[in-house]
C-alpha cells in the first residue's frame, strides 16, 4: 500500500502530495527518510501520556539546543535566546537564563517566563532582548512552538548586506521562499517592545529571518529540534555565502523547480527535528550534567 502524504508548504499556506510506500509493517510513512524496513533502529516521534512528561521533553530539548548552540560556537557574552512553549500553559515559555553561557544551561536553571516577561518559575533573570523578541513573535503567532536568536558570526556578516540568501546548493534550498530579510529596527538594540513588535510582524510563516544589522531568528510551529537544527543550518547557509562571494565568481544556482523540490524533501519541519536528534543523542551522551 501507498500512502499520500501532505507536506505543509510554508511559503504558500499549500500542501504538496508526495507519495510514499508504507513501510513493510504497513506503517504510514511521511518522509522519505524513514527506512521502508520495519523493524530498525530509527529516530521516532515521541507521544506523552500527559503534560508533565511532554514538559520534561520540552525542557531536554530546549537544554540540548543551548549546548549545540554552545558546540558551535554561537555564543557571545549573553547575546542569544532560545524558547519553546510550555504544553500545558502555552501563553507561557521556557528559556535559557541571563549570563548563563549555553554550555552551563541545564535542567535546573531554565526559566519560565509570561509574555510581560515576568519570571514564573526560576531563580535567574530574563533577558530583556530575548523577551522583546520572543514575547512578540509567540504573541503574535499562538501557533510558532518555538524561537532561536543568537549573534553569530557568518550569520550577522551576511545580515550587514541585507540581501536574502542565493539558491547555490541543496542546504540553502531549505529555506527555499521560506526565509526573509527584515529591516525594520535594523542594528537597534531590541529592549523596546516596539522592535519587537516590528519583527514579530514581518516573520509571518518563514522558517528564517535574516535581521539587518542584527542578526539571524529561527522559529517552528513543530518543537525547539527544528528551529535550533535550521538555526545552525541558517547560519551554515550564511557562511557559504560569504566564501562564494569573496571568491568573486558568479555561482551557478539552482532553478526554481529545483531548489522547491529539495525543500520540499530535506527542508520540512520534521527533517530539522530529524537532523537534530542526531546532536541531542551526541550532547545527552557526552555531557549528562544537562539534566540536573
Amino acid at each position: 500500500m501507498r500512502g499520500r502524504v501532505m507536506l505543509d508548504d510554508q511559503a504558500h499556506g499549500s500542501d504538496i502530495a508526495i507519495d510514499l510506500p508504507n513501510d513493510s509493517a504497513g506503517r504510514r510513512r511521511t518522509s522519505i527518510y524513514q527506512p521502508e524496513q520495519a523493524g530498525l533502529i530509527f529516530p521516532e516521534m515521541p507521544e506523552f501520556a500527559s503534560h508533565a512528561e511532554a514538559r520534561e521533553y520540552r525542557k531536554q530539548h530546549l537544554v540540548a539546543a543551548c549546548r549545540a548552540f554552545a558546540l558551535h560556537g554561537f555564543d557571545y557574552g549573553f547575546a542569544g535566546h532560545l524558547t519553546i512553549r510550555d504544553p500545558e500553559r502555552p501563553e507561557l515559555y521556557w528559556t535559557n537564563p541571563m549570563c548563563v553561557h549555553f554550555s552551563q544551561v541545564r535542567m535546573s536553571n531554565l526559566i519560565l517566563a509570561d509574555h510581560k516577561g515576568d519570571v514564573v518559575e526560576g531563580r535567574y533573570a530574563i533577558n530583556r532582548a530575548g523577551f522583546v523578541l520572543h514575547a512578540a513573535v509567540h504573541d503574535e503567532y499562538p501557533d510558532v512552538m518555538a524561537m532561536c536568536h543568537a549573534h553569530t558570526t557568518y550569520g550577522t556578516a551576511w545580515c550587514a548586506t541585507g540581501r536574502p540568501l542565493d539558491m547555490i546548493s541543496q542546504d540553502a534550498a531549505a529555506f527555499y521562499d521560506s526565509h526573509a530579510v527584515i529591516g525594520a529596527s535594523a542594528g537597534a538594540v531590541a529592549v523596546e517592545k516596539a522592535s519587537g513588535l516590528s519583527v514579530a510582524q514581518q516573520i509571518g510563516r518563514n522558517r528564517g529571518v535574516l535581521h539587518q544589522n542584527h542578526g539571524l531568528l529561527t522559529c517552528s510551529r513543530h518543537s525547539i529540534d527544528d528551529a535550533a537544527f535550521w538555526f545552525i543550518a541558517l547560519e551554515r547557509a550564511c557562511q557559504q555565502q560569504l566564501l562564494v562571494e569573496a571568491t568573486g565568481i558568479k555561482p551557478q544556482l539552482l532553478s526554481e523547480k529545483t531548489a522547491r523540490y529539495s525543500r520540499e524533501h530535506v527542508g520540512s519541519d520534521y527533517i530539522g527535528w530529524l537532523h537534530f536528534q542526531t546532536l541531542y543523542s551526541h550532547i545527552a551522551a557526552t555531557q549528562p550534567d544537562m539534566f540536573q
